[in-house]
């Protein structure tokens, strides 16, 4: 094992109690507090990583990020309407950061602070939007399950065994270790709806659970190749050195991002 692999372990050996007293001990509030701070860091390296190439509106990214920890204190009734006023408002006020500015911010700059609050804020609010769901303290574990056996079984896989590059977007990744990130997330998958069916006597199916499984590391997968499209774009290599072994927020949480709005919906439709 050499010293990123230990890295690597040690950084989740600590981190995971953290995300599990969170997780399991903490109310809808103090999740929803907890994923507008993850949101609001994950977009501090997201903009920081376009230095040189654009100005993003940092304050509207702050302010949406923010916005994630009054998810469930605004009725669900308004929900919709809430949002229908919020997207145009944010685009409205962009754009008048560009007038006000005399266009000292670019349309470029607007379209990057749109597009990573939609990449960011948007798509990570579902987390605690599943978590705040029936049954949400035990659904929200299948989704990192899902994201956590991907990422393993990948890494596993594509360094035993990997031999054909999958794209030029991410060299170090393989078919063979794309194949095994599917396989490790029905394995978490299972696993999970084992341990639970058994310990606090839920009715998970295996079926739907693998099937669940795939469609969810097929996503989460490509959320982890997007997150490389724009390193790549900007030319670096981790959007931060936060966490050892791993980068920053983002680069640990790029596949989840991806994964939970769809997760929402497969789990809303079940």
């Amino acid at each position: 094992m050499n010293t990123m692999d230990i890295k690597r372990y040690t950084s989740a050996l600590l981190g995971m109690p953290l995300v599990v007293i969170i997780l399991v001990f903490g109310n809808k509030y103090v999740v929803d507090i907890a994923f507008a701070i993850v949101a609001a860091m994950s977009l501090h390296e997201y903009f920081n990583a376009f230095k040189g190439k654009a100005n993003p509106v940092i304050w509207m990214g702050y302010v949406a990020s923010a916005l994630i920890a009054l998810i469930h204190i605004i009725p669900v009734e308004h929900a919709i309407t809430i949002v229908s006023v919020l997207i145009p408002s944010g685009i409205t006020l962009l754009f008048l950061q560009v007038i006000l500015s005399e266009m000292k911010t670019t349309i470029n700059d607007i379209a990057i602070t749109f597009f990573g609050i939609c990449y960011i804020s948007l798509f990570l609010m579902f987390i605690p939007l599943i978590h705040g769901m029936e049954y949400g303290k035990f659904l929200v574990w299948f989704i990192i399950s899902s994201a956590w056996g991907t990422d393993v079984f990948a890494y596993l896989v594509g360094k035993s065994m990997g031999k054909h590059k999958f794209s030029k977007i991410s060299p170090n990744k393989t078919i063979e270790g794309c194949i095994g990130g599917i396989i490790g997330s029905v394995v978490f998958g299972l696993l999970f709806a084992l341990g639970f069916n058994y310990f606090f006597h839920m009715n998970f199916s295996y079926p739907i659970i693998a099937g669940i499984s795939i469609i969810l590391s097929v996503i989460g997968q490509l959320g982890d190749f997007a997150a490389s499209s724009i390193k790549r774009y900007v030319g670096i290599k981790d959007f931060s050195n936060l966490i050892p072994g791993h980068g920053g927020m983002l680069d640990r949480i790029d596949s989840i991002i991806f994964i939970a709005p769809f997760a929402y919906m497969l789990l809303k439709l079940l």
